[in-house]
């Protein structure tokens, strides 16, 4: 059964950072596409970064610069640090993992098949 628990979301100003974790069970970060997603109140959810098994990383144009997913195998969790929050960036966010290695688009959430219940980030100008 695989879980994926996020941690590390928070109140913050902007201007702060954050890294958020996604501790995975039941399957493992080194074999499968995954990635960070985030749902503000009243939109869709959205892709925000995602690594490939070999480490390649993907981001959304709003978040280049900003943001850095990562992972630590031998830990098998996901990253996502965070610099410069902005209150636009308050959203649940999500980490997602795919049954597969390779995916087409990893932004697109279709593409993933297990996913975390989410870490609140709130940013407060």
């Amino acid at each position: 059964q695989v879980q994926l628990v996020e941690s590390g979301g928070g109140s913050v100003q902007a201007g702060g950072s954050l890294r958020l974790s996604c501790a995975a069970s039941g399957t493992t970060v080194s074999r499968y596409y995954i990635g960070w997603f985030r749902q503000a109140p009243g939109k869709e959810r959205e892709g925000v970064a995602a690594i490939a098994t070999d480490g390649a990383a993907t981001y959304a144009d709003s978040v280049k610069g900003g943001f850095t997913i990562s992972k630590d195998n031998a830990k098998n969790t996901l990253y996502l640090q965070i610099y410069s929050l902005k209150p636009e960036d308050t959203a649940m966010y999500y980490c997602a993992a795919a049954d597969s290695w390779y995916v087409p688009n990893g932004l697109r959430s279709a593409e993933y098949k297990y996913w975390g219940q989410g870490t609140q980030v709130t940013v407060s100008s």
